[in-house]
Formats: C-alpha cells, sequence, structure tokens
C-alpha cells in the first residue's frame, strides 16, 4: 500500500485544485459558522485510499490514483458536511467528550492493539500523523455523531409486529439454511500426458478402485484406508471432505447421494482425476427457522432498513435548516452529485 506520504502527495495534486496561491490554510465549506479545511479533508481522501487494495503498487502521479481521488471525493465531501450538522446538533444537546470518558477510549485502544506501552503508543499516533488533540477530536466527533443518531433516530424507530410478520414471508430464503452433506472419498488416479490417457493404466487404476470398495464393504475402515491408498489431498484427514452444500454439488451427484443412506457407498465413478469412491458419512436436512426463532434477527434487519432509511430524512431536514457556504467549486459540483444520487436513492 503507498504510504501516508505518498498518498497524501497524491491527493493534494489531484484531489482539490485550489489554485496556485500558497496558502496556510484554506476553507472548502462553511456550514452554519463551522468549517471544513482542505487539510482536514484531504486526511480524509488519505484514510479512505489507504483502504484500496488495488492502489497498493501505484505512483503518486499514477492515472490509478487520480481515478480513484475522483470516486471518492462526492460521497466524502457529502459525509463530511453530514457530520458537521451532526456535530453542531450534538453541541445543541450539550453532548461532550468528558476527561475521564476519553482516558477510557484511549485505555482502551491501547489493549486492543498492544501499545500499551506509552512510547509505542505515541510512535503509533505519530505513524498515522496524529497528535492526542487530533485522536480526541476524533473521538469526540464519532462520540457526537453516533449519540445524536441514537436519540434523534435510532431511539423513535420501532418494528410492528405486522411489519415483522411480512418480511419473513417475504424473505424466507433468508432463514433456511440448506441441505448438506459431508462425505468421505478415496481417489485412485490415472496419470496423464500430453498423448492422452494410456488404456492400462486406466483399467488398472479401475480395477484398484473396485478393490478397494470390496475391502470397504468387508468392513475395513474407510478413514484409515483412505490415509492408506488415496491419491487425494484429503488422504491426510481420512478422506474427509465437508459439509458441502447439496444445491452446491453437480444435479447428477445430488441424485446419486439422494438414493443413498447415511454410510452407504457409491459405486466407483470416473472423474477428470481418475476413478473416485464416495461415503456418505452425515446429511443434514433443510431447516427453516420458526418466526419467533428467528424473530430477534428480523427485527434487527427490518429496524437497520429504517434506521437508514430514516437517518437520510432526519440529515435532509438538518441541510434544509442550514447555511452552507461553498468556497470551492468543483467539490461544490461533487457534493451536489452525491446528494442528488441520495435523493434519488431515498425517493426509491
Amino acid at each position: 500500500m503507498l504510504k501516508r506520504s505518498a498518498l497524501l502527495a497524491a491527493v493534494v495534486a489531484f484531489a482539490v485544485p485550489l489554485g496556485a496561491q500558497v496558502v496556510i490554510e484554506q476553507v472548502l465549506v462553511n456550514v452554519n459558522g463551522d468549517i471544513l479545511t482542505k487539510s482536514d479533508f484531504e486526511q480524509r481522501q488519505v484514510a479512505v485510499l489507504r483502504t484500496r487494495p488495488e492502489l497498493a503498487n501505484v505512483t503518486p502521479d499514477s492515472s490509478e490514483l487520480r481515478k480513484a481521488v475522483a470516486e471518492v471525493t462526492p460521497e466524502l465531501i457529502l459525509d463530511a458536511v453530514d457530520e458537521l450538522l451532526l456535530v453542531q446538533r450534538a453541541r445543541e444537546l450539550g453532548l461532550a467528550l468528558g476527561d475521564q470518558q476519553f482516558k477510557t477510549i484511549v485505555d482502551n485502544i491501547k489493549k486492543t492493539n498492544n501499545l500499551e506501552d506509552e512510547a509505542r503508543f505515541q510512535a503509533a499516533l505519530k505513524q498515522e500523523g496524529m497528535t492526542m488533540a487530533d485522536l480526541r477530536r476524533s473521538l469526540e466527533r464519532q462520540m457526537f455523531v453516533s449519540e445524536v443518531q441514537r436519540r434523534d433516530v435510532l431511539d423513535k424507530i420501532s418494528v410492528t409486529e405486522e411489519e415483522a410478520r411480512a418480511y419473513y414471508e417475504a424473505n424466507t430464503q433468508q432463514f433456511t439454511t440448506p441441505q448438506e452433506v459431508t462425505l468421505r472419498e478415496i481417489l485412485v488416479a490415472v496419470p496423464t500426458t500430453d498423448r492422452g490417457i494410456n488404456v492400462a493404466q486406466d483399467d488398472a487404476a479401475r480395477a484398484k478402485a473396485e478393490e478397494i470398495r470390496k475391502r470397504l464393504l468387508a468392513g475395513e475402515p474407510f478413514p484409515q484406508l483412505a490415509a492408506d491408498v488415496s491419491d487425494a489431498p484429503s488422504k491426510a484427514n481420512g478422506g474427509l471432505i465437508g459439509p458441502i452444500r447439496h444445491d452446491e454439488l453437480t444435479p447428477a451427484l445430488q441424485a446419486q447421494l439422494d438414493r443413498l443412506q447415511v454410510g452407504d457407498l457409491m459405486e466407483v465413478t470416473r472423474t477428470q482425476r481418475g476413478y473416485q469412491i464416495l461415503k456418505l458419512e452425515s446429511r443434514t436436512p433443510t431447516q427453516v427457522r420458526t418466526f419467533e426463532e428467528a424473530r430477534e434477527d428480523i427485527i434487527n434487519r427490518v429496524g437497520e432498513g429504517k434506521l437508514q432509511s430514516e437517518r437520510m430524512k432526519y440529515l435532509e431536514k438538518l441541510r434544509a435548516q442550514a447555511t452552507i457556504t461553498w468556497r470551492n467549486d468543483e467539490l461544490k459540483r461533487a457534493y451536489e452529485q452525491a446528494l442528488a444520487e441520495r435523493q434519488k436513492a431515498l425517493a426509491g
């Protein structure tokens, strides 16, 4: 992945053309008196681009990076304005991140990331280009956004019995566990060359497989015999393969297995690899959770769908009441593009 410094250089070069004049800081947008600066927005771009694995080997001046910056910018600038609106609402509600609360969060971060040594923690912060003050502001913003959405959106959402049952009826497959089978296999491989298959070798392999099947029918343990004679990688596990979803098997194999009882052997079968013997080790039938069994999951899923919709409506309400002044026309166009797409999705 590109280093932070390389990405930042690319973002500065490509993302937000602001003219040739050098300035210490530049305001991109003013939302009800709160501002988003050029450097703040660049840091958001860098954070997102660093998560893109396809950018691992690109250079700072590459067209791939230029394209990636253009792709992420509209949604990022819309999210940045949304965050300002939510943070302002949090201040209206009197929310604040207390010193003890901040310390507890930081201690948890250190423990989770094995950074309890203060020197290592400070080094990790420096690597991310952050100070403790930056970290506190970031955590405070996260807390504000989360708490406002909980109070003003989530706590006002409910799922009725009728909505839950309608979702269940329309999405039963989500609560269905398909039939699964566990098999054991023994493979007698048939050598192949650029001239194809030697008939004599093929006949010998088939005869060997038939003899192995007789030994299994006579009572020799399948796992031991697989470990001793199989040419398949599964021999290391006694020939065990699966569990496998029944509907992921070929129709022909499904039909053959459907005729077997657990513990039965299939006839010797020719495959691309050679001659195969399969045993049906276990079968789990298709299972459908009842409405009552799935109730909690249903409520969560319906609630999540409502949350996304209501969150968008809530943000639109805050936006309609806000005074937003742009200082960069290109970002304004990117913002309007993302906003139009979001409003279209909300209307649909």
